[in-house]
């Protein structure tokens, strides 16, 4: 067994460069002629902090119901799947993961975990806390990263036994379409036969419901989301006012997702100086930060298929408001 006291981590940036970094994306999100930036920026230490203070809200309806899911489904989960290998990808704090280690553990199958994140912090945080709370691991290994570049980093599993490969939180959502299925594609690449993937989706519902949990009324989701604008003064030494942008969430009903923008209170100009760049935003001008699909079982079974992998069973709560999805490789079936 491993020397849990110091879990490896594997750091991405110092393995393959900037591909995919911060000035590649600010430098072509503000080029487009409508602005975006993808949302992985929103998770530096402090948006990450930021994040784990939303889900407590109480408009913030996805993590406690997700919680829920798991703590009513996860024995059957783990008995299903019969894992002992869960590599959890966004793992953030773990909060909700410890709901399935114990399930894995307590079906006696639980040899190690895999946390994979892309705030460096926080996965040697989450790994040498699991690494404390669960000392019959036999391995727990860290990877800072990000979906689209670095899932490649991750291990294989050092034996035939079966892994299962969680991304929950409706991560999957804050993907466009063709992103989503590349991504899905990348996470089928992890599983063999006998592996399975856990993926949280958040359905497709009233929309009141939907924005009131992006519109919270303490603005803990507008700190987040401005967050973004101090990322990129601190590592790109711009100089954003954040007193010029404020937070913008609305469903969008034809795509059925909900969209984060920043918009500018007033015309503005500012200054990239380690990418030589001025950018000017004219009043009312926006800036796409997150899209979150919501999704029915035909557009996740058919997602899925896109990517070589079948929905095994969708774990709901009573309202349907928020789905667990059990896949697996097509050729499994």
């Amino acid at each position: 067994m491993s020397d849990l006291s110091t879990p490896l981590i594997t750091t991405a940036h110092s393995l393959d460069g900037d591909s995919g970094s911060l000035a590649d994306d600010v430098r072509d999100g503000f080029a487009r002629p409508f602005k975006e930036l993808p949302p992985k920026h929103l998770y530096d230490d402090r948006g990450s902090q930021l994040f784990d203070d939303i889900c407590t809200l109480d408009e913030y309806y996805p993590t406690r119901t997700e919680r829920a899911i798991l703590e009513a489904s996860a024995p059957e989960i783990a008995e299903r799947t019969g894992g002992t290998e869960l590599v959890e990808l966004g793992s953030g704090t773990a909060a909700k993961t410890r709901v399935l280690l114990d399930a894995m553990q307590a079906a006696g199958n639980l040899q190690s975990y895999i946390p994979f994140d892309i705030a460096d912090t926080v996965v040697r945080e989450t790994a040498y806390a699991i690494g404390s709370e669960y000392p019959e691991l036999g391995s727990v290994n860290g990877v800072v990263g990000d979906f689209e570049h670095h899932l490649h980093l991750i291990p294989p599993p050092p034996d035939d036994s079966p892994r299962v490969v969680a991304l929950l939180g409706g991560t999957l959502g804050n993907f466009i379409p063709p992103g989503r299925h590349t991504l899905l594609r990348s996470i089928a690449g992890l599983l063999r036969p006998g592996d399975y993937a856990l993926l949280g989706a958040d359905l497709v519902k009233d929309p009141a419901v939907i924005e009131a949990a992006y519109n919270d009324s303490l603005g803990v989701t507008a700190e987040f989301n401005l967050n973004v604008l101090n990322v990129i003064n601190r590592e790109l030494d711009a100089d954003f006012e954040l007193d010029n942008f404020r937070h913008v969430a609305f469903f969008d009903t034809e795509q059925e997702w909900i969209e984060m923008r920043l918009r500018a209170e007033r015309a503005c100009q500012v200054q990239i100086r380690q990418l030589a760049l001025e950018v000017i935003f004219e009043a009312g001008e926006e800036v796409r930060t997150e899209i979150s699909a919501k999704f029915s079982p035909e557009r996740m079974a058919d997602d899925l298929s896109a990517a070589g992998l079948e929905l095994v069973d969708m774990y709901t709560d009573e309202q349907d408001l928020y789905g667990l999805v059990l896949a697996r490789p097509v050729a499994d079936s």
